[in-house]
């Protein structure tokens, strides 16, 4: 429908925040019946607009316009009411409400003053149903729901509000290969009910397969709309997004590995039902590879004292450890970053530097007791320089960067710590081509200075493009661990598929 007129309209939007313009005078226009794709690096100015479709942002200059009407949201209830919704990569439910109350939360059906159960019960099986998610009990807390699942949820929450405008902030990012290709068939059908659907992704791949149009944002600028993906490929489009050109983005570079630094010896918990046993050498990117739910966090949780582990050890720097915490793993040399960053990487009220300095902060005290803020502050300015974290400062909310540069922060957190291992879980979700070569970059670094890197992913060109052995697990046991030279696509992913 794209020679329709627009139904959604952005005109010369700038949204601006104290020390930084993060919307410069962005315009372009989507249609009803198509998937129209917003690309850019981290920081580039994406997520703001959505806050500004869901009224969260308000605008300092331009308009927004919705089928030729004027609008401006002051909360979300109003751009909901308006018919917009967007669907965040860090889930908004809540989760110890069940399916059906989060489904309709707002718009309960009531009778004789009470929530009226059959009600909501038989409108929540409809859109389960609708959705082809009839499997799920209206009654099941959401908590209990897998990821897939719970976006399914905020996707029949927009649908039962007859939302004319959906957007997707990096969809795909946590959900397993079945359940994205169930996404990308919900997708299709919005598209065909003549729905306007807004894609957020720095997968190309889903960007090519998946939308009708494309607008590229960098530095909170409009760069280019191209209406059409016709003669338009990856090339272009990345060097549209950077400003510059990246032959590769892996950048892989081999080095020499010393001594095992770590061995684990038959260990099993909680999610690991069979026992493990695997070793990483010093200099070593050793990567861990299977689909959603195949145990790979749940194995280095076991490592990093997040979980007890019930049979086998871990030998660490030579030395047989059971950590009983996290801060013990930490104390002796091994950090993990965490997949979901929102929950258990950072704390979103604290500024950028708090959340750099929180683990490191006993280094930088006055007389072993005061904190000498003038240290963290340069320590975090440090950082910030060094691994290009786009931020207007160190005392800068970290709530207000994007996912890519939160990212950023909790892996300088662990620089500035006494690292020897460093496990990273699902490094580059939902971060753009230009940040994902930077962080690429550094783990090299970090295994030229002789320390290991773990690498857990199930992105399957991220594993065999960086790693130098790779580690397959399926259903919470360790089928294989295949060198680099050996890593075909093919071969991993036949691994990782049940038998």
């Amino acid at each position: 429908m794209a020679n329709s007129p627009a139904y959604l309209r952005v005109e010369g939007v700038t949204v601006t925040f104290p020390g930084v313009k993060a919307l410069d005078a962005v315009s372009f226009e989507a249609h009803r019946g198509q998937v129209h794709a917003l690309m850019g690096e981290n920081g580039a100015g994406k997520s703001t607009l959505l806050k500004v479709l869901s009224g969260v942002n308000k605008v300092t200059d331009g308009a927004l316009r919705i089928d030729g009407e004027r609008q401006v949201f002051t909360n979300a209830r109003e751009a909901l009411a308006r018919g917009v919704a967007i669907i965040y990569q860090e889930l908004t439910l809540s989760p110890n409400l069940s399916v059906a109350e989060n489904l309709l939360l707002g718009q309960l059906p009531v009778r004789y003053g009470m929530v009226d159960r059959r009600a909501l019960r038989k409108r929540a099986l409809a859109i389960l149903e609708e959705l082809g998610e009839g499997a799920i009990h209206p009654a099941t807390k959401v908590r209990e729901l897998s990821i897939g699942q719970q976006q399914m949820i905020e996707i029949g929450r927009a649908l039962l509000r007859d939302a004319r405008i959906i957007a997707f902030d990096e969809p795909t990012s946590s959900l397993s290969v079945q359940e994205t290709r169930h996404l990308k068939r919900i997708v299709a059908r919005l598209r065909d009910e003549g729905r306007v659907v807004l894609y957020v992704t720095h997968r190309m791949e889903e960007v090519f397969e998946m939308c009708d149009a494309v607008t590229v944002f960098r530095d909170g600028r409009h760069i280019r709309t191209h209406p059409t993906l016709d003669g338009l490929d990856h090339d272009t489009l990345v060097s549209e997004m950077v400003g510059r050109e990246i032959e590769d983005v892996y950048g892989y570079r081999p080095r020499r590995q010393g001594e095992v630094l770590m061995r684990l010896e038959g260990l099993e918990g909680r999610g690991v039902r069979a026992p493990v046993s695997l070793e990483i050498h010093r200099g070593e990117v050793l990567g861990l590879f299977g689909l959603v739910g195949a145990g790979r966090s749940e194995l280095m949780r076991l490592v990093c004292g997040a979980e007890r582990a019930s049979a086998g050890q871990v030998v660490f720097a030579g030395e047989a450890r059971r950590f009983a915490s996290a801060q013990a793993a930490i104390r002796a040399g091994i950090a993990m970053c965490p997949e979901d960053r929102k929950s258990q990487g950072i704390f979103p009220v604290a500024s950028v530097a708090d959340n750099l300095n929180i683990s490191c902060r006993r280094f930088f005290r006055r007389w072993g007791v005061f904190r000498h803020v003038a240290r963290e502050t340069e320590n975090a300015r440090d950082y910030i320089r060094q691994l290009r974290i786009k931020t207007p400062g160190p005392r800068t909310p970290i709530a207000n960067l994007s996912g890519g540069n939160q990212q950023k922060v909790i892996l300088a957190r662990w620089l500035a710590e006494q690292i020897e291992l460093f496990v990273m879980d699902e490094p580059t979700r939902g971060i753009d081509v230009g940040a994902r070569r930077d962080i690429y970059a550094l783990l090299y670094d970090l295994a030229e200075q002789g320390k290991s890197v773990l690498v857990i992913s199930s992105d399957l060109a991220e594993v065999s493009s960086i790693c130098d052995r790779i580690g397959v697990m399926r259903d919470g046991e360790l089928i294989e661990v295949v060198p680099r030279a050996e890593a075909t696509p093919e071969r991993l992913l036949g691994l990782a598929l049940p038998a």
